[in-house]
């Protein structure tokens, strides 16, 4: 599944971001940072490249150097029900998948040609009897996709569908100018239509 054309020169700037990441989660020696580099595998994906299938299980914890990624499943109505865009300094998993080993109810599709650094489950147990202190980094991952999870759904539960799309584009501008409306329709549980009324609606109160 993982692309064969030529890894970029981004990669190596990835591997500069991705320590900058775990420095802000706590503090490593050089020793204990190249430790983790050394178990990080690049990996290169062309935009429409499924990561993940439904039925499979999980095998990565990605971090993303460059790119956008979904997560999605598909509902009774054979709709897709997008559940995370994610572009650069974030991860990207099916978290349960990984940790139980057990299929997957996601797809995981690129939405741009994107390079990411992965850890299997193999390679971050290794890193975890090795520098116990990642277990730190990972819990405050899990942490900060779990509370973008939780107020997407208080956003779904209290807001109209003009407040979630106005609170999206305040809280996710890149991710707005990158992906096609559709996709923040489906994201946001309306139809393009009806988002279409919407961003017609919001662009006549401004001018």
């Amino acid at each position: 599944m993982g692309g064969k054309f030529p890894i970029s020169g981004s990669i190596m700037v990835g591997f500069t971001a991705i320590d900058e990441y775990v420095n802000r989660c706590g503090r490593f020696s050089s020793e204990e940072i190249a430790i983790f580099n050394s178990l990080l595998k690049p990996r290169s994906v062309r935009k429409k490249q499924l990561l993940l299938r439904e039925g499979e299980v999980c095998d990565f914890e990605a971090y993303i150097v460059s790119g956008c990624i979904r997560s999605y499943y598909i509902d009774e109505n054979g709709s897709e029900v997008i559940l995370q865009f994610a572009i650069e300094d974030w991860w990207v998993s099916d978290i349960g998948s990984f940790h139980e080993r057990k299929p997957s109810l996601l797809y995981i599709e690129a939405m741009e040609d994107s390079e990411l650094l992965t850890l299997n489950p193999a390679r971050k147990e290794e890193l975890l009897k090795r520098v116990p202190q990642f277990e730190r980094v990972f819990r405050l991952m899990i942490q900060r996709h779990l509370s973008a999870l939780e107020h997407r759904l208080i956003r779904t539960l209290a807001q109209t569908a003009e407040e979630r799309y106005v609170e999206f584009i305040k809280q996710y501008p890149k991710i707005a100018l990158r992906i096609p409306q559709h996709y923040i329709a489906a994201y946001l549980g309306m139809t393009p239509e009806f988002l279409s009324k919407i961003r017609r609606r919001l662009a006549t109160q401004k001018s």
